[in-house]
């Protein structure tokens, strides 16, 4: 201590300090030196300023493990590696998530087996808790492996505090990353009894945490109130659990979780998306557990209506159709639970434009509820619109209307006029008849609805700006503009008073605000709406998000009217690989999504590019919709005149040809005779295109009415 203090330029090292007391009445006090301590602890009050060790970037990860495993020289760099061992060896650090002490363990491993490193890789994702086990003996460094060093801080803790170990237990059965700490403190009823005591108290919780940071085996992170498990240090915990320990931890974390998710709505958002990972972590142990109880059902429902809410489709409908699967098991097939689930998974399925899959779901929640709260009960009735909307976005008016004209008296006999779930019906019915252009029977409906919701709810609620936009959208379709705009223009003052500005409702207002200004011209009032709502809802839902991918396609619209082609075609391209991604390659609105490119495409004469599109848009929609639907009577034209602009007639007698010859076959059959005939008709046609040549007409137009 004397030579310290009289002498300069030394380095004092202190390593694996457990205790800071013990290296206390070793440092000098004075003296021209430097002092490093290395150690676990978390708090080191004035003793020394704290510097935070990451777990290692992936280049440096993978250069100690090639190294370690003596397949470069201690002293090379990464790139006198082969590309193919620096490759693996980056996946392999990141696979051991950046930990030193793992990797010089994984190289001694390699080092010593010997084991090429794919060899390794394969090994660890099979057996990696097996191998954590195993330590390499050359170099007697650092002796204990990493499953022994984590064993041995786990037993110290539990000595330490109970409390402690339970969340680690608990932290084990999470994602690793980001653990709201609400899961402990809502979910403090489901946890183990030293658990539960700390949950409620939070001298009690800030104790158990401190504990186990100064092990390093959690973070905490204050400001968001989460803490974080090591993915490698969940490895290892979860095999030291027996198997009744991880099945009693795992339903422990499941409930827990359900008791932290909140009711879906926007409002609650921020909180859903917190607990959305651990939820889907939860969807798994359910699954490998065969949990069957009320609380993992609700869970995985709760969750998949949140991911289905943020468009997250795909995720979504596997958790509801296992939420209905352990309904059908906990509660039985005629449950109103069931009934829930399985109406659930129809509005899913529905939303992916799944109807042949949606409908049988509702028809069965439709008879479980009728059975059991009777046909003109509140929530049997909404089946019925829900079956309603199948047969809307089908073309199948006629069943669509009566089940809706059947749920509009339902609820005016059973609600009254004066009534919400009327108003919603009375709307529902009218927007059916806006669609198929029947407008003076749609327009008594929306003014009565609006009057309904303007005597009930006043002249600033959500609800009235809903009823405002729908009669402004029934006079942009009749090309009443004036009118149009003065409703949105309420709605939109409505949205942004009572919801404020960043509210998806406002973003809405907002893109049909600005559709209208499109309609009369107004191009630079249109694209700063467009805009804004497009930033509302990519700071929302995300860019990939189907109200962000619609408000895009319409921009691009707007800049192909002004021809704006090239920041159109960019717009385009992103929405038609972000509605893919949403809603598979075969899904109608992708479609639509496609023929909008192929359009542009047309304009800037890039047929190569364009008749793909076309092509691939005409084969979804009969495939989708049938024959029969509008839309795809659209892009059957568009797919005639662009050949006809190019003279190509054998192409357009083959598509007329073909679109009559499917129609009969679906409704003759293959062996009838007029179906035979056609077929040969068909044939003799193509044949005599061969010799006679047609005139090509002089202009034709690809219609522009899928832009919207």
């Amino acid at each position: 201590m004397r030579w310290l203090r009289t002498n300069s330029r030394w380095l004092l090292i202190f390593d694996n300090i457990e205790d800071l007391a013990d290296a206390e009445p070793f440092i000098p006090r004075s003296g021209q030196g430097h002092i490093l301590l290395t150690t676990r602890a978390q708090a080191l009050g004035g003793i020394a300023q704290r510097i935070d060790i990451e777990k290692m970037e992936a280049q440096t990860g993978a250069l100690l493990l090639l190294r370690r495993a003596h397949i470069i020289p201690l002293q090379a760099s990464l790139d006198t590696a082969s590309s193919v061992d620096r490759s693996l060896a980056m996946e392999t650090s990141q696979l051991l998530d950046g930990l030193p002490l793992a990797l010089d363990q994984a190289g001694a491993y390699i080092g010593e087996t010997p084991c090429a490193l794919p060899e390794y890789l394969a090994r660890h994702r099979a057996r990696s808790v097996e191998l954590f086990r195993e330590r390499g003996s050359v170099n007697a460094d650092y002796p204990a492996s990493v499953a022994t060093t984590w064993s041995l801080s786990f037993e110290k803790v539990a000595q330490a505090n109970p409390a402690a170990a339970e969340l680690l237990h608990l932290c084990a059965c999470l994602y690793p990353d980001a653990i709201p700490e609400e899961i402990i403190t809502a979910g403090s009823p489901h946890l183990g009894p030293a658990l539960q005591s700390a949950a409620i108290d939070t001298l009690l919780l800030d104790n158990a945490l401190k504990e186990l940071r100064r092990y390093s085996l959690l973070y905490r992170e204050a400001d968001d109130q989460t803490v974080t498990i090591h993915r490698l240090v969940q490895a290892v915990l979860q095999d030291r659990m027996d198997e009744d320990a991880a099945h009693l931890w795992a339903e422990r974390a499941v409930r827990a979780v359900y008791e932290a998710f909140p009711a879906i709505e926007v409002a609650m958002w921020s909180r859903c998306q917190r607990l959305i990972s651990h939820a889907q972590v939860c969807a798994k142990l359910v699954d490998q557990w065969k949990m069957i109880f009320p609380e993992a059902a609700f869970l995985l429902n709760q969750a998949g209506y949140y991911l289905g809410e943020r468009a997250r489709y795909r995720e979504a409908e596997a958790l509801h159709e296992q939420a209905q699967a352990i309904w059908e098991l906990a509660a039985g097939p005629e449950d109103l639970y069931t009934a829930m689930s399985l109406n659930h998974l129809g509005v899913l399925y529905t939303q992916q434009g799944k109807y042949e899959q949606a409908e049988p779901l509702f028809h069965r929640a439709l008879a479980i509820r009728g059975q059991v709260l009777g046909a003109e009960h509140s929530d049997t009735v909404t089946i019925l619109g829900n079956l309603a909307t199948i047969y809307d976005a089908q073309s199948q008016y006629e069943q669509a209307e009566s089940l809706l004209q059947q749920v509009l008296a339902i609820r005016r006999q059973a609600r009254g006029l004066e009534h919400l779930e009327t108003v919603n019906s009375i709307n529902n019915l009218a927007f059916l008849y806006a669609r198929q252009g029947k407008y003076e029977q749609a327009e008594p409906l929306y003014r009565e609805a609006l009057d309904i919701c303007e005597k009930l709810l006043g002249a600033m609620h959500p609800d009235t700006a809903i009823c405002l936009n729908n009669l402004a959208a029934l006079y942009e379709k009749q090309d009443r503009f004036d009118q149009a705009e003065s409703l949105l223009q309420r709605a939109l003052a409505i949205c942004e008073q009572v919801l404020g500005p960043e509210h998806p409702d406002t973003a809405r207002q907002l893109s049909n605000l600005a559709e209208i200004h499109e309609r009369q011209g107004k191009y630079e009032q249109a694209e700063t709406l467009y805009r804004r709502a497009l930033a509302i809802y990519e700071q929302l839902f995300g860019s990939e998000h189907a109200s962000a991918l619609v408000v895009s396609s319409n921009l691009a619209a707007l800049y192909y009217t002004q021809g704006e082609y090239g920041q159109a075609e960019q717009l385009l391209q992103g929405t038609l690989t972000g509605i893919e991604q949403l809603l598979g390659q075969e899904h109608p609105d992708t479609a639509t999504f496609a023929s909008n490119l192929a359009l542009l495409y047309y304009a800037q004469e890039k047929y190569e590019q364009a008749e793909p599109l076309l092509q691939r848009a005409l084969a979804i929609r009969e495939q989708a919709l049938g024959l029969e639907h509008p839309d795809t009577a659209i892009s059957l034209t568009n797919l005639v005149v662009f050949y006809q602009a190019q003279g190509k007639y054998e192409q357009v007698m083959s598509l007329y040809h073909h679109a009559l010859l499917t129609r009969e076959e679906k409704s003759l059959g293959l062996e009838h005779p007029q179906v035979v005939a056609l077929r040969k008709e068909n044939m003799d046609v193509l044949r005599g295109l061969e010799h006679n040549g047609q005139r090509s007409p002089s202009s034709h137009v690809v219609p522009n009415s899928e832009q919207k």
